[in-house]
């Protein structure tokens, strides 16, 4: 181990695949703290239904989808001189500036702000900029602020393609195609989508199989939703 101490790093990327696969050979633009935060939040939120019947006295929350997850801290930026030993008389509204049109400039390249990746030890986080406020806080004789602190908020955000593959969507209420393998039959692709293998006679019929008991391999079969 060298003992360097490991500085939070903010990459800039034009699209969602740049930054899932780049790194900072990659970035657009970069950000290194001068200081690490503190302290940084990790939101999760689960968005419920909470619709009651009438003459009911209560309803069971029901689960509709996972929200993106959210990712709060503060960054402080200095140039009194204390931190580093090097003052600077330009004071730190350049800096601030930097960093607040890298997480919420427009782009004319992309029509869209910066997707972000923020790197620091184990935590890798990839999303957007959604709320920003700089709070300064020291001046120089001239009016120059010379310390200001930056409360940033961030929402996850993921490839699309790789966001299907981790949900890995197989609840029977959507429709599924599957090929058919040799070895299968009907109940038995009945049980893997629904649970149950019963419903092979309503599949067959979907699909308009006249003999449901001999499957053809490289058959693509649609299962419905059940209602």
């Amino acid at each position: 181990m060298t003992g360097k101490l490991e500085k939070m790093l903010i990459l800039a990327f034009e699209t969602s695949e740049d930054a899932e696969n780049g790194g900072q050979l990659e970035a657009r633009d970069k950000f290194e703290a001068l200081i690490n935060p503190e302290t940084y939040t990790l939101d999760y939120k689960v968005k419920t239904a909470d619709g009651q019947g009438q003459g009911t006295s209560s309803a069971q929350a029901k689960f509709e989808y996972t929200m993106p997850e959210e990712l709060s801290f503060e960054f402080l930026f200095d140039n009194t001189g204390i931190i580093d030993g090097k003052p600077n008389p330009d004071g730190v509204f350049d800096d601030v500036n930097h960093f607040r049109q890298m997480l919420t400039g427009y782009q004319g390249s992309s029509h869209e702000p910066y997707h972000l990746k923020l790197v620091w030890g184990n935590l890798i986080f990839k999303g957007r900029a959604v709320e920003l406020n700089i709070n300064y806080k020291l001046f120089n004789p001239n009016g120059q602020p010379i310390r200001a602190v930056a409360k940033v908020r961030f929402k996850g955000s993921i490839e699309e393609k790789k966001r299907a593959l981790q949900e890995d969507k197989s609840s029977p209420d959507l429709t599924h195609v599957r090929k058919v393998k040799a070895g299968d039959t009907l109940p038995l692709m009945c049980y893997r989508i629904y649970g149950d293998p019963k419903y092979y006679l309503q599949v067959a019929e979907a699909n308009g199989l006249g003999n449901f008991r001999f499957l053809t391999p490289g058959t693509d079969l649609v299962f419905p939703p059940l209602r």
